[in-house]
């Protein structure tokens, strides 16, 4: 009699570029079946592209992460990619929008303790799966002219770890990507393309995607991704006080610090 096994499921967020877009085609090359989720309208060409169900929402909103949870429910999700995020470049006091930074908050750490409130309880039920958080060496350091930001990914990266612990007597598995500078349209996006960051060598977001997937599928705690000197200023960074790596930081983001 023939039987039939079931592909795993994993749903992958802020999936239309990027890191999002890497992690979707790490899981889709691996034999997963995938939910892709993003605001932009190129996530139905990543849907297309990859044979996944796209999903187009706001995930900034109660609303957005209610229908995509909504699209999962009665769903075995066996892992699920937490990488949706935006950043905002530029002194606090005088440059940057109150607006952009509250929906970066909302989309950086309220959608992501939104969303996982739901998927770690279906998890848990079942007492299996994996999570993956997109941090960022960026959560190791205060963030001078990038603070909310920085701020956001200390906080994704406290909750994972956290969260990692309260769930070791489970089958369910916790894992922090911590990408360093990487390729992707983030720089532009946050204004940020005149900083020494913004404008210098970068990692290539497949590479970090690599890193993420195979951290995840390991169960390990963390991986600080891609290259060898975002992995030293990971592990540099936890030596210094953070007035010391306030100050490097301001070096790298500080708006006009970049070439040309």
């Amino acid at each position: 009699m023939a039987t039939t096994t079931q592909r795993p499921l994993a749903v992958v967020t802020g999936a239309s570029s990027g890191i999002g877009y890497e992690l979707a085609k790490q899981f889709a090359n691996h034999g997963f079946d995938l939910i892709v989720a993003a605001e932009d309208d190129a996530i139905n060409r990543v849907g297309t592209e990859l044979a996944a169900e796209a999903v187009q929402v706001d995930l900034a909103t109660d609303e957005g992460v209610d229908e995509l949870y909504g699209r999962l429910a009665g769903r075995k999700v066996d892992a699920i990619a937490l990488n949706a995020g935006i950043g905002a470049g530029g002194a606090f006091a005088t440059d940057t929008d109150l607006q952009d930074e509250l929906k970066l908050i909302d989309l950086n750490v309220r959608s992501t303790v939104h969303l996982a409130k739901h998927v770690v309880k279906d998890m848990v039920a079942r007492d299996e799966g994996r999570i993956l958080f997109t941090s960022s060496i960026a959560s190791t350091m205060p963030g001078a002219f990038q603070a909310v930001y920085n701020a956001s990914k200390s906080f994704v990266q406290s909750f994972a770890i956290a969260l990692r612990n309260e769930l070791k007597d489970t089958n369910v598995s916790v894992t922090s990507l911590m990408p360093g500078p990487t390729d992707t349209e983030f720089f532009e996006r946050a204004d940020m393309l005149d900083t020494k960051v913004g404008s210098g060598d970068k990692d290539d977001p497949a590479d970090v995607a690599k890193d993420g997937f195979e951290a995840l599928m390991a169960g390990k705690e963390r991986v600080e991704s891609a290259s060898l000197s975002t992995k030293l200023q990971g592990r540099g960074s936890r030596l210094l006080p953070d007035s010391a790596k306030a100050e490097l930081h301001r070096k790298m983001a500080e708006p006009g610090s970049g070439e040309g």
